[in-house]
């Protein structure tokens, strides 16, 4: 079965929605005590990393569905989309991969320098990542209407790259 470009952006959507809301599910059982490491970190990051592949393959899609006039936006929010995806890759497969199985292991030491905590590495990753997104946001409104049901679209791309939602978000 073929998809079309709009079936792809679609999909892709629906299933970066699903994580988003996987991930604040288990932000919010974190917050209110339901979820203990490892198990916390494991489903924070691990949904984080749900968004990435599918919210850039949405972005892909909007740039190839978009009228070549308008164009410039959406490859800006492409290129921006992917500066997201490198930071927030790696942080997330650094604390999935290294940092949680090494707390668990009893290591102490290395963990420290790969934890993503206030002001370090990975923090910084992780926030650069989320910067990224909010300027991809940006570059994209431009190439919707403001009528219909892109309105809603402008709205949704604008609140999402608010000042609140540029800076930096809680970690584990």
């Amino acid at each position: 079965m073929a998809w079309t470009i709009s079936e792809v952006g679609y999909r892709s959507g629906l299933v970066a929605f699903a994580s988003v809301v996987a991930y604040d599910l288990a932000q919010i059982l974190q917050i209110a005590g339901m979820l203990r490491f490892p198990l916390d970190e494991i489903l924070i990051y691990g949904t984080s990393l749900c968004i990435v592949v599918p919210l850039l393959l949405e972005i892909l899609s909007l740039h190839h569905l978009t009228a070549r006039e308008k164009q410039f936006w959406t490859h800006a929010a492409v290129i921006f989309t992917s500066m997201y995806a490198v930071f927030v890759t790696a942080n997330y497969v650094v604390q999935l991969a290294t940092v949680i199985p090494a707390k668990l292991g009893g290591v102490s030491r290395a963990p420290g320098l790969l934890e993503q905590t206030p002001h370090s590495l990975f923090w910084d990753y992780d926030a650069i990542g989320y910067i990224s997104l909010g300027l991809a946001t940006l570059f994209a409104v431009p190439a919707l209407t403001n009528t219909g049901f892109d309105r809603w679209v402008r709205w949704s791309l604008i609140a999402s790259a608010s000042p609140g939602r540029l800076r930096h978000r809680s970690s584990c």
